[in-house]
């Protein structure tokens, strides 16, 4: 077992003797000084684990002498036991008050002397031991966050992934109808030319009325005449409905995701809404769901443009999820054409914040589950069916990084509302 020093610090040789003999006699290994700077000195160079210290000395008295141990980072966890033959209460409150731990009165009994030192040793190694134990413990539960922090990551990006593989899935749709009638279209109004180079090498031939009147009655010229138009203008709606989702892709995966800049919701709003078009259209089970805009004026908003179009994503997707559910239990189209499944986006400004509120006209979300939907570690969805993180991470994105709120109103049968509250902000200094 390590043995423990104790400096001793007295001005009288005698003291100094007999406390030295009582010390080492029980093991310990014992340093002395005779005065103030005396041991201020020696602790420039060991580390005693207890200071018996005399009150009254020429130079530096030991009240001084504990303020200046106390207030050095190197020795200010030292214990400090003063002897004193004083037994004035205010100086003993006095060495207390200065980071004492315990006084011994002169003339010194032998047995008092080492209860007090081994109890207030005993004390000091606790106390060393929990300091240990907590400084381990903070290392511990350090690393564990870190690691959850990398977890977290991890989770934020496959929830990215789940909802990038349902984007590209409806990007993918969305491009394939205007591409697949431009490709269509195309091929007859190439058709369409042939016919009238023909019929125009007809008269450059020199041809008669006659034959000229046949070959245009062969290819129904008149019709070929109205329709060209109608083709080239199917064309390039086609053309600019692929521009529209370029755009709309290119605006929802904004990556400028490190420093804020201001944006308008709307357009990631409006951005979304076009992904997601292929969700919104008729099904076999259902109409089309309805999309209501009330559109306030806004500002534009000073944050991170692409987690928020994300937030946009989940909500949307899970209103969609929630009136696709609905339409599958009830298996009435015709009850559903009467009654239209609706998603209704309002936006306003407050002071110096804007609201978002998406509300769809479902089924409603049960308390039990209302209660747990920003969970991390709770989700209602089916294995398949994503990843389950799109509210608690869209939660993160509003709370943590924007300092705003993202709250949820819903009861059965009576629908479901989020609410995206976001502070105006100021664009990022560099």
């Amino acid at each position: 077992m390590q043995q423990d020093y104790i400096l001793v610090v007295d001005d009288n040789q005698t003291n100094i003797a007999i406390l030295t003999d009582t010390l080492k006699e029980q093991g310990f290994r014992v340093f002395t000084a005779r005065d103030g700077r005396g041991a201020i000195e020696h602790l420039k160079t060991m580390t005693p684990n207890l200071i018996l210290l005399d009150v009254v000395m020429p130079g530096l008295d030991g009240f001084e002498t504990c303020r200046r141990i106390k207030a050095h980072p190197h020795t200010e966890n030292i214990p400090i036991i003063f002897m004193t033959a004083l037994e004035e209460p205010e100086q003993k409150v006095k060495a207390f008050h200065l980071g004492a731990v315990d006084y011994i009165t002169k003339p010194f009994r032998p047995e008092e002397v080492l209860a007090r030192v081994n109890i207030h040793l005993r004390l000091h190694h606790l106390n060393q031991d929990l300091e240990k134990r907590v400084s381990d413990r903070t290392n511990e539960l350090s690393n564990a966050l870190k690691k959850l922090q990398q977890q977290q990551i991890q989770l934020v990006q496959q929830e990215k992934m789940s909802s990038l593989g349902s984007l590209m899935a409806g990007v993918a749709h969305e491009i394939n109808n205007p591409v697949g009638y431009i490709n269509g279209n195309i091929q007859h109004a190439l058709n369409y030319v042939d016919y009238f180079i023909e019929h125009l090498r007809l008269y450059q031939l020199g041809k008669n009325s006659e034959a000229i009147a046949s070959h245009a009655e062969e290819i129904e010229l008149e019709y070929l005449i109205e329709d060209l138009p109608r083709l080239l203008f199917s064309i390039k709606d086609g053309a600019t409905r692929i521009k529209e989702i370029s755009r709309s892709l290119r605006n929802f995966a904004r990556s400028d995701d490190e420093t804020k800049t201001p944006f308008n919701l709307h357009d990631g709003i409006e951005s979304t809404l076009t992904i997601l078009g292929h969700r919104l259209r008729a099904m076999e089970f259902r109409p089309a769901i309805q999309i209501v805009r009330c559109y306030g004026s806004l500002p534009e908003v000073v944050c991170f443009p692409g987690p928020i179009n994300q937030v946009f994503m989940n909500l949307l997707c899970n209103a969609v999820d929630a009136l696709d559910e609905a339409a599958i239990a009830t298996s009435n189209y015709q009850a559903l054409e009467e009654n239209p499944q609706i998603i209704k986006i309002t936006t306003e400004q407050q002071g110096n914040q804007v609201m978002v509120r998406l509300r769809d006209n479902g089924p409603g979300i049960p308390e039990a589950v209302k209660y747990r939907i920003f969970e991390h570690t709770f989700t209602t969805k089916p294995i398949g069916k994503g990843t389950g993180l799109g509210l608690p991470i869209s939660r993160q994105i509003v709370v943590d990084r924007h300092g705003g709120n993202l709250s949820v109103n819903s009861e059965l049968n009576q629908g479901t509302e989020f609410v995206v509250t976001l502070p105006l902000g100021q664009p990022d200094k560099h």
